[in-house]
């Protein structure tokens, strides 16, 4: 898939639209190993009229100001998603991609009640705390055995899985800590419903940083 300019996948971008990351940390690996995944953070994108693209995830850091609450804060965030990404690149040094929601084929895309549903979502969760590393690594494992967790804390691929079951694209039978960042990536088999798909990944090149 050829590589989109980081303006250009702005550009491209919708509500329900998924971005994936990988980074070469110790952390970044450390989450990769763990999930036996290629990517360890996913956000979704939420494109609503009046705004600039959105990136709806969740994160340890507080480098940009929460759209919602207009905070610097941890945990779930509402970001700038051209903000977002590039310090996801210039600071954590994540690559990134871009995989677009394709349908749902039976509402022709999403709809207003599906955007609606996003929105409680963000009003429910925003500012929730990430899981410690001990959390997150119960939590996954008891996700694979398909025993539910408290709400206290949420992990990315967490918040994508419960917004996507507010949208109606996932069956909210399964529990959310069964996701993991490789969960949204092509090599995973994810079903979405509503004859809802997720294209392939489009790389994104990021433009280095300006130096003063």
């Amino acid at each position: 898939m050829p590589e989109l300019t980081l303006d250009a996948a702005v550009d491209l971008t919708r509500t329900g639209d998924v971005w994936v990351f990988r980074g070469a940390s110790v952390a970044d690996r450390a989450i990769q190993t763990l999930t036996n995944a290629p990517v360890n953070h996913v956000g979704m994108a939420v494109v609503l009229e009046d705004l600039p693209p959105l990136l709806w995830h969740a994160e340890l850091g507080r480098s940009l100001p929460d759209v919602w609450t207009g905070q610097h804060q941890r945990g779930v965030q509402l970001h700038d998603l051209a903000d977002a990404v590039r310090t996801w690149r210039h600071r954590y040094g994540q690559r990134a991609w871009l995989r677009q929601l394709v349908g749902p084929a039976d509402d022709g895309g999403v709809t207003r009640e599906m955007e609606d549903a996003v929105l409680r979502t963000i009003a429910r969760l925003d500012g929730r705390p990430f899981p410690t590393t001990p959390g997150l690594a119960r939590g996954w494992l008891t996700g694979r055995l398909r025993r539910g967790t408290s709400a206290e804390t949420v992990y990315c691929a967490e918040l994508v899985a419960t917004t996507y079951t507010a949208m109606g694209l996932l069956d909210g039978r399964r529990p959310r800590n069964a996701y993991d960042p490789g969960s949204f990536w092509s090599g995973d088999d994810l079903r979405l419903l509503r004859g809802a798909t997720l294209g392939p990944e489009i790389p994104v090149e990021v433009p280095a940083q300006r130096t003063r």
